[in-house]
């Protein structure tokens, strides 16, 4: 699923396109037809993302609540004053890039007629995004919102004061292995796949070693590193870790394969050390790590 760099994104554009504009809100699929009835004419005045989970925020105290899950995507269209990515979400290719800009349509007359199941339809003066696929989609009140932030870790994208001791604190409690710990949305939001196998690798720490035992300042460095690597992910729209002294022939981005240092290369050897990378499952997912580097 799409990791939290990405949902950020979306939140910026959601406040760029349709920040205090009346929205015209449908359920063209039909399963989000109450909600839809909710929204509908009122005026989007924020866009929040916290982790994997967006918010947007209506002028009577409701929240339309999204989170994308593995299948979820939204699609951008509208005028020439309608900017940013054409879609964010499924399907991904590796990096999780997104696709765009939008391509604004100079002879814009409204949004075209919805193409497959399409869960909510928002729609302004001057554009239009489609949700299609998400895990949730719900008309939701600023209490429902509470409370969902609240089963939620620090996000590092938001980086508030207290929030990285917090994130110490949750992961050195935890006799869990740190791995399954980065991906646990209760102890750090918005932390996938991807940015969990590269900040370990990035900062040497043994996936498999129990939260307890990792000491405050390599917690610390976790987060840090979390906050440097996920602000990349929302200036590019996309995953990159490595630096540009191992992207091929000197390009001026990263080409996908040189854009992380062990996830998705196991059998390859390891950037740093040379070490064979390895795979195996974790809390059913894919973990890539250097037995080499992370001892």
């Amino acid at each position: 699923m799409p990791e939290g760099h990405s949902i950020h994104r979306l939140a910026r554009q959601f406040q760029d396109v349709f920040g205090g504009r009346r929205l015209r809100v449908s359920s063209p699929q039909g399963r989000f037809a109450e909600g839809a009835a909710l929204l509908d004419g009122h005026i989007m005045v924020d866009a929040l993302a916290h982790g994997k989970q967006l918010f947007l925020k209506f002028d009577h105290d409701l929240f339309l609540h999204v989170h994308l899950g593995l299948y979820g995507a939204w699609n951008f269209g509208g005028d020439s004053s309608f900017a940013g990515a054409s879609s964010i979400g499924a399907p991904r290719r590796i990096g999780e890039r997104e696709s765009g800009p939008s391509g604004a349509d100079t002879d814009y007359s409204g949004p075209p007629e919805p193409v497959g199941a399409v869960r909510v339809r928002l729609v302004s003066d001057h554009g239009w995004a489609d949700l299609r696929g998400a895990t949730t989609c719900a008309a939701i009140t600023s209490d429902d919102a509470a409370k969902v932030l609240g089963r939620l870790g620090p996000d590092p994208l938001r980086n508030g004061p207290g929030d990285r001791d917090e994130f110490i604190r949750r992961l050195r409690k935890r006799k869990t292995a740190v791995a399954l710990l980065m991906m646990d949305q209760s102890v750090l939001a918005g932390v996938g796949n991807i940015y969990r196998a590269e900040v370990l690798f990035r900062q040497a720490v043994d996936p498999w070693k129990p939260g307890t035992a990792v000491d405050t300042g390599t917690a610390g460095r976790l987060w840090d590193d979390a906050v440097a690597t996920m602000s990349d992910g929302v200036r590019d729209g996309r995953i990159v870790t490595t630096p540009p002294a191992l992207w091929t022939d000197g390009a001026e981005t990263a080409p996908d394969a040189d854009a992380h240092f062990v996830y998705k290369r196991e059998g390859l050897p390891c950037r740093a050390c040379g070490t064979v990378v390895g795979m195996a499952e974790i809390g059913a997912r894919k973990l890539y790590w250097c037995p080499g580097c992370q001892v």
